[in-house]
């Protein structure tokens, strides 16, 4: 019986943790706001855009001082092929995404209501 109350407990935080990062988040853009549908899969991180499905996060992974990061990061504004480190950070409000390729450059996204 210990062990399958362990059992169901760890499975029910392992569901609660994927379930809860499910959000949606606003990109600002020149051409207008953009949803960003944010989702914790698998410890991974994944930030796909509503419109299309373009995926610019590709499976991040959580650091230890509670960033996500990565190396295969990509931008909606440059060629698809190009790939670069990139780092999230979360706050209360929403986000904060940076990526280097040459330069460094970041944005801030605000969780949807």
């Amino acid at each position: 019986m210990k062990n399958i109350t362990r059992i169901i407990a760890a499975a029910a935080v392992a569901f609660s943790a994927t379930a809860a990062a499910a959000d949606t988040y606003i990109r600002p853009h020149r051409t207008g706001d953009q949803q960003i549908n944010v989702v914790i899969t698998d410890g991974a991180l994944w930030c796909t855009r509503a419109s299309d499905g373009y995926e610019m996060c590709n499976g991040m992974t959580e650091n230890e001082d509670g960033t996500w990061g990565g190396k295969n990061m990509r931008h909606p504004d440059m060629p698809k092929w190009m790939k670069f480190k990139g780092t999230v950070y979360f706050n209360d409000g929403g986000l904060k995404i940076k990526g280097c390729a040459i330069i460094c450059d970041s944005e801030d996204w605000t969780k949807a209501e």
